[in-house]
């Protein structure tokens, strides 16, 4: 059943045979890859995935299986998915169907039998690049031609295609927010891509919230009494989501704002910054971001191609961002590759960050930004 032929190449001509699992066919989209050991489960139905076949750098994927509990939304959301090896079974209790299953069930090509070393190493090399895997075409100069014709990351709107088509409470997925903190705040959730354990977190925090769809216009929410507004994480180049930079934009210094990978992207950009595509990006739950205001080094869970580029704001004396909304604090980088990592407005009450801070999958180092959130908006009560 799982031993039909299936191909991978990237755009350059690389191809890697293997064995197909999960639906056959074929599939096209950005080959990424993310070194989380585990957490298959959550990467795959992490919106923010849109368009890309993942490849895992960890060899043995599936081996707990999947369950209803653990994923970031209603679907699995990658074009395809390449691992070293699936496993057979789920060895856990917690477990409700087999990966293979899942992804068969979702109509999701995925491949495994190759050498995820080699291609991880292309990727990290020369960059994410188009890619297709395929059951069909099993040759591999006319695979990589058709992959070669396929739309880029670069340019590419995908928050919207991803987005809720309509309002909902968050309380509907998540249960209630916690009443442990006080005062209950309503805040709006841009989904741009928004991701369950977001939802979870603020919940936890006394946060209710109202999810809207990610070109919902910024005058209604203004004018919907919410305590404050959140810019999810979701797909794409964020140069590209006007809607969402107009959305930041008409909405700073009304309402306290909390960004989140393509929020906080989304935000640099209506502050006057500029958005550039990374050569491989961040994807995984390893990556060492600083607190400029403290010193404390957490370790963080990833997942974005795009980053904001720190020269393109002028700064003061204490390389503090000039913007037209004020003064905004570069605040967080990551000590890897020197990315910047968090943005805090100092003269309106907005804070963002790359990574996540709800981490599915990831460390919890990150948690207490809700806790910030939730501080602007007690100062701004």
């Amino acid at each position: 059943m799982r031993s039909r032929p299936a191909l991978l190449v990237l755009e350059d001509g690389s191809s890697f045979v293997g064995s197909s699992f999960g639906a056959p066919g074929e599939t096209f989209g950005e080959a990424v890859f993310n070194t989380g050991m585990a957490g298959y489960q959550e990467v795959l139905t992490d919106p923010s995935y849109a368009g890309q076949i993942v490849v895992m750098t960890a060899p043995h994927q599936g081996n707990y299986g999947v369950n209803h509990e653990d994923p970031e939304s209603a679907r699995i959301q990658v074009a395809g998915f390449a691992v070293r090896e699936a496993s057979r079974r789920a060895s856990s209790w917690r477990a409700e169907s087999t990966l293979h299953e899942a992804l068969a069930e979702a109509g999701v090509v995925a491949i495994e039998g190759i050498d995820t070393r080699r291609l991880t190493l292309r990727l990290r090399t020369a960059g994410a690049m188009r890619a297709a895997i395929s059951t069909v075409d099993l040759d591999a100069a006319s695979l990589a031609e058709r992959a070669r014709r396929a739309p880029g990351m670069l340019g590419a709107d995908l928050a919207r295609s991803v987005s809720a088509g309509a309002p909902y409470e968050a309380a509907e997925v998540v249960g209630p927010a916690s009443p442990a903190h006080g005062r209950i705040f309503r805040v709006a959730a841009y989904d741009f891509g928004i991701k369950r354990s977001i939802l979870r977190l603020l919940a936890a925090h006394g946060i209710e919230a109202t999810v809207v769809p990610a070109t919902t216009p910024p005058p209604e929410i203004a004018a919907g009494g919410y305590d404050g507004v959140v810019c999810s994480n979701g797909p794409g180049d964020p140069a590209a989501t006007r809607y969402g930079i107009e959305a930041c934009r008409q909405l700073l210094g009304k309402v306290p704002l909390f960004g989140i990978c393509l929020g906080h992207q989304l935000l640099g950009l209506a502050i006057g910054g500029r958005s550039f595509k990374m050569p491989f990006g961040h994807r995984g739950v390893n990556q060492p971001v600083r607190d400029e205001r403290t010193g404390r080094v957490a370790i963080t869970s990833h997942n974005h191609g795009f980053a904001l580029d720190p020269g393109a704001w002028q700064r003061d004396a204490a390389g503090r961002a000039i913007t037209d909304v004020g003064l905004v604090e570069l605040s967080h980088w990551n000590l890897n590759d020197g990315t910047l990592e968090g943005l805090r407005c100092l003269d309106v009450p907005a804070l963002a960050v790359q990574y996540h801070p709800e981490a599915a999958p990831g460390p919890h180092d990150a948690a207490p930004l809700f806790a910030e959130f939730r501080a602007l908006m007690e100062a701004a009560a």
